[in-house]
């Protein structure tokens, strides 16, 4: 016997066929399965064409099965019996097993769906905190120097409520170091505020303190002799060698209000008000205002997941009249202004800064009481003779190098 399981003849005791069974039980496998509408059970009914072949096959008498008619010299069946049975069989069985395949299938569909359970939300946690630190080789506020052009360094703790996605309160505290002539031991920052969100619009508004504990007269001289309380007295001159004074206690606050705009995923701008109405405790009231912008790369900019930006603000601090302890005098208005570029990598940023502020030395002497002024000749209607000028209020360069982390996203 020649067999061809997958071609067009199947050879049986001399008979040639031109179609073998097992072709014809796919064949009509096939025609039930479509006449079903069922062409995907097409496939696994063909499976069981080959399986009941090699049954009837294994079944019928082993010398059923010959080469040539030579060799058939006892037919317990005639060959060509068993191929027509075999032709009969095989694609009456292929049907049968569609027609079952069909009507498990209505049955199933007509079963109940068990519904899926939906994948588990993770709950949403309103807490957060956010901290950081920061190394700087000039901590410089509104453009005026708080380190006498010296290293600094900074640290942050910021817990956080979200009431929802667009709505979070906050209360913090800060930390720099300073050098100030009144030799406060540092500055001491405490605040709080809500910060709404609509869309690309985030606005900030609060109140910050600060704070400058540890203020000391330097000299024999008594505080508070001058009649103002809790200052370093007038009638003690020798508190700075140039003559410069300032009281023991500068802390102050402010209220405030930020509106940040992001465009897209590149450009944003903002604007910032401050009021106070005691800037460092001078009895002078203090607004300042700026605007701000911000280009931020695409993170393909650099490799290795280092993004940058470029920033900058503009910003005009307006000063009031000082109390008596100052002399009463106006202090200047100024415009301060920054630009620098940034470079961020997971929590870290090195920002790389120029701050510049139009007050003349002059005028910044007397407003900051300098105790590093020597220079003299830069006389002007807030700033008596000799005329001290300070250095504090030009240009600056500033490196910071901070870490900036939230509980929720780099800890959890």
């Amino acid at each position: 016997m020649y067999s061809s399981l997958r071609g067009e003849k199947h050879i049986v005791s001399g008979a040639n066929y031109a179609f073998s069974p097992l072709s014809k039980c796919n064949i009509v496998t096939e025609r039930a399965a479509l006449m079903a509408e069922s062409p995907n059970k097409a496939a696994i009914a063909r499976h069981f064409c080959f399986p009941l072949f090699m049954l009837l096959r294994t079944l019928a008498p082993r010398k059923t099965f010959v080469l040539n008619a030579r060799h058939s010299g006892y037919r317990p069946w005639r060959a060509s019996t068993v191929g027509v049975v075999m032709k009969s069989v095989l694609p009456a069985a292929a049907a049968v097993v569609v027609s079952l395949l069909g009507a498990q299938a209505a049955v199933a569909a007509d079963l109940p769906v068990k519904a899926l359970k939906a994948p588990a939300v993770a709950a949403f946690d309103p807490w957060d905190i956010a901290f950081g630190a920061g190394v700087m080789n000039d901590y410089v506020f509104r453009g005026i120097t708080q380190s006498n052009h010296k290293p600094s360094v900074t640290a942050y703790f910021e817990p956080r409520y979200n009431v929802t996605k667009d709505l979070q309160f906050y209360v913090g505290s800060s930390f720099e170091s300073i050098s100030f002539p009144n030799r406060a031991a540092a500055e001491v920052d405490i605040y709080g505020g809500v910060r709404p969100t609509f869309g690309a619009l985030a606005l900030d508004f609060g109140v910050w303190g600060y704070l400058y504990p540890g203020g000391t007269c330097v000299g024999n001289g008594t505080a508070g002799s001058f009649g103002v309380a809790g200052s370093c007295g007038f009638d003690n001159q020798i508190v700075l060698a140039n003559g410069n004074f300032l009281k023991k206690d500068v802390s102050f606050y402010e209220v405030y209000g930020k509106a940040n705009y992001t465009f897209n995923d590149t450009f944003a701008m903002g604007g910032n008000v401050f009021y106070t109405p005691s800037f460092l405790n001078s009895g002078a009231e203090g607004t300042y205002a700026s605007v701000t912008a911000k280009i931020t790369a695409p993170s393909s900019f650099l490799p290795n997941g280092i993004g940058s930006y470029v920033s900058g603000e503009f910003g005009r601090q307006w000063l009031g009249t000082s109390d008596s302890f100052y002399g009463n005098i106006d202090y200047k208005d100024y415009n301060t202004w920054n630009v620098g570029i940034g470079f961020t990598y997971k929590v870290f940023t090195l920002d790389l800064r120029y701050s510049d502020t139009n007050l003349s030395k002059g005028d910044c002497n007397a407003f900051t009481s300098d105790y590093t002024a020597s220079q003299t000749g830069f006389i002007t209607p807030i700033n008596a003779a000799p005329g001290f000028g300070s250095k504090w209020c030009g240009a600056s360069f500033i490196a910071k190098l901070s870490a900036d982390l939230t509980l929720m996203s780099n800890i959890k």
